[in-house]
């Protein structure tokens, strides 16, 4: 095992994106975010554009996953789609880089940007949506493949839950397995490990406040309308 994925292997990694255009969409709030979530235990940091990644990395050198979540015109992929972006990441500081390793038409190969990371010396995540994307990216040359996409590629309603199933069947392939994706609680997190992942992401439980509140809103809502609905009745 490399020995950077020795530092991430049974730990959690804190993803640090603020909500797009939201007050804590600032360098400030990320980099107070970062450091919060290391001095808390977390190994590792997964960080989105290179202002972000070049700010945190500028107050520890604790491991980061750099993304760019970049629309294009022509193309679904977004997360890190072109070897331009990865090879950013890397210059900026990133530790790894990860990246759309779905099968989804793409403006780049995924082993065209596996190339762009290991020319930086940094380590790749192939961000996955299924089975076949994770061996595709491990045949490429992924150092390591997360559950990050699984429910996100499709015309289907998002799930609520993370992909135990995948994680599961990634594991067995043997690879360095990073869980990512709906995971809302620390059970969660710790049954993403029982069933096989090396490490865990937990991103929006922890550092999107609006989704938060909007959790707890939710159901205060829905128990209050069946409150009244009791009371009436």
């Amino acid at each position: 095992m490399h020995a950077l994925l020795e530092k991430l292997d049974t730990g959690l990694i804190v993803s640090c994106q603020p909500v797009p255009g939201g007050p804590m969409d600032n360098s400030a709030c990320v980099v107070g975010f970062a450091l919060a979530a290391l001095e808390a235990g977390a190994v590792g940091l997964r960080i989105e554009s290179l202002a972000y990644v070049e700010a945190v990395r500028a107050v520890t050198d604790a491991p980061i996953i750099g993304i760019i979540k970049h629309d294009l015109d022509d193309y679904d992929v977004r997360i890190t789609p072109t070897a331009a972006m990865a090879r950013n990441l890397g210059t900026v500081g990133s530790d790894i880089v990860a990246f759309d390793a779905t099968a989804r038409p793409r403006p780049e190969s995924v082993g065209d940007i596996l190339a762009a990371i290991h020319a930086e010396g940094a380590l790749g995540m192939a961000d996955c949506a299924d089975l076949e994307d994770a061996k595709s990216a491990l045949a490429a040359g992924a150092d390591c493949i997360g559950s990050t996409l699984s429910g996100y590629v499709g015309n289907g309603p998002e799930p609520t839950l993370p992909d135990f199933e995948l994680i599961e069947k990634m594991a067995g392939l043997g690879g360095f397995v990073i869980a990512e994706g709906r995971i809302r609680s620390p059970e969660q997190a710790a049954k993403a490990l029982a069933v096989g992942a090396n490490a865990v992401v937990v991103g929006s439980a922890i550092t999107r406040t609006e989704h938060i509140v909007s959790w707890y809103r939710d159901a205060i809502d829905a128990q209050g309308h069946d409150a009244r609905n009791r009371a009436r009745g």
